[in-house]
């Protein structure tokens, strides 16, 4: 079993950039594909960015596409989010998470919605102030 854990959530500017980590322990990190999910108040929990096993296949909710990069390293096991021209609709409280990663099946997906992922950090604060 993964453990996780968030890191670099602060309290940041329009317009500014951020560097989200999420560190993992327990599981061979090499087999998971990851996600980054968010949750503002009063809303529910919402994909923004997944990355496959390898790293070779991404995704991105229609909201972050252009600002947003997600990453890993397999040798580190960690996986970052780099957030570029954030907007105050970016505050939210960010989760990375982990699913054992189904590439064996012949038509592949990636992982993209929450309820499709294991394992969860304890998430990390983002704040944007306008």
């Amino acid at each position: 079993q993964v453990q996780l854990v968030e890191s670099g959530g602060r309290l940041v500017q329009a317009g500014g950039s951020l560097r989200l980590s999420c560190a993992a322990s327990g599981g061979t990190f090499s087999r998971y594909a990851m996600g980054w999910f968010r949750q503002a108040p009063g809303k529910e929990r919402e994909s923004v960015a997944a990355i496959s096993s390898s790293g070779g296949t991404t995704k991105y909710s229609d909201s972050v596409k252009g600002r947003f990069t997600i990453s890993r390293d397999n040798a580190k096991n960690t996986v970052s989010l780099a957030m570029n021209s954030l907007r105050s609709e970016d505050t939210a409280v960010y989760y990375c998470a982990a699913i054992v990663d189904p590439n064996y099946r012949v038509f592949y997906a990636l992982p993209f919605s929450p309820n499709e992922y294991s394992f969860w950090g304890q998430g990390t604060q983002v704040t944007v102030s306008s």
